[in-house]
């Protein structure tokens, strides 16, 4: 095998340090940092720092390639430099080694600009976010840093299609002529920063002559002591991204329930 890739998944702290150590990354990605699994940190910082515990395994000059939008950066970039690797990041921000120049966001995707440590690239991405826009400028960084062409990976980012529970589209045949219902499912995981990135999705998405934007809503989890907070405050992302009709589900959505406008409650169950 010349290539491997490994995806090293924590939700407490020490769990990412024995992975590292198993795999000996030569590159390292870290996409962004985030409020998910707070429940099981003190705060966010703490998360940053155990998802830093990836430095320790790689050999000393590998690649860490970090998000230079996220304002975790500069914690990240000094740990790995202390464990002796070299850093490269990728964002919208202009020191970016790989930087997005232009994203232009439709409902079935993005036409991408991005500059890969010089060399100028333009391409679709078959699925839309911006989330999803900057996580794919990771990628292109990693090849580069591997030696491989980038022209020769395009093709395969062409293709890429949304995971069921992780942003796939369906259509759902309800009997009425030329309208069927648009179903988007999220439902894998979810935490604050993806409920925002889901909505502005929706946000994309024309319902039609007619149509309605509706979000169903369950809990989110491990969010420890603000979890009651965090829930009542995607009230105003929900409005901004012209959702219609909110139906929630479980006793932390409730507190989402009833931050919402009477219009725009649907039940909750």
């Amino acid at each position: 095998t010349d290539y491997g890739i490994f995806e090293m998944g924590m939700n407490h702290p020490d769990e990412i340090r024995p992975l590292s150590a198993q795999v000996q990354p030569d590159i390292s990605i870290i996409t962004t940092i985030a409020a998910a699994h707070l429940g099981n940190f003190k705060d966010v910082e703490e998360i940053a720092r155990a998802k830093a515990e990836i430095f320790e395994g790689m050999k000393p000059g590998g690649a860490a390639i970090l998000n230079r939008d996220n304002e975790w950066f500069d914690l990240l970039k000094n740990t790995a430099e202390e464990h002796g690797q070299n850093v490269f990041s990728f964002g919208e921000h202009e020191d970016s080694d790989c930087r997005m120049t232009q994203c232009l966001a439709a409902s079935n995707g993005s036409r991408i600009t991005a500059d890969v440590l010089g060399e100028s690239i333009t391409f679709m991405l078959p699925v839309p976010g911006r989330h999803i826009a900057q996580n794919v400028l990771s990628i292109l960084l990693a090849v580069k840093l591997s030696g491989g062409e980038l022209k020769h990976v395009i093709p395969a980012i062409q293709r890429v299609q949304a995971m069921p529970g992780r942003g796939h589209q369906e259509m759902i045949d309800i009997g009425v002529k030329d309208n069927p219902i648009t179903l988007i499912d999220e439902s894998y995981n979810a935490s604050p920063i993806a409920m925002r990135a889901a909505f502005k999705v929706m946000a994309l998405i024309d319902p039609g002559r007619g149509g309605r934007r509706i979000a169903v809503l369950g809990d989110m989890r491990e969010l420890g002591d603000d979890a009651a907070k965090l829930h009542a405050e995607l009230a105003l992302p929900l409005e901004a991204a012209g959702i219609q009709l909110v139906y929630t589900c479980g006793p932390l959505m409730k507190n989402l329930y009833n931050a919402l406008p009477s219009d725009k409650r649907g039940a909750h169950e």
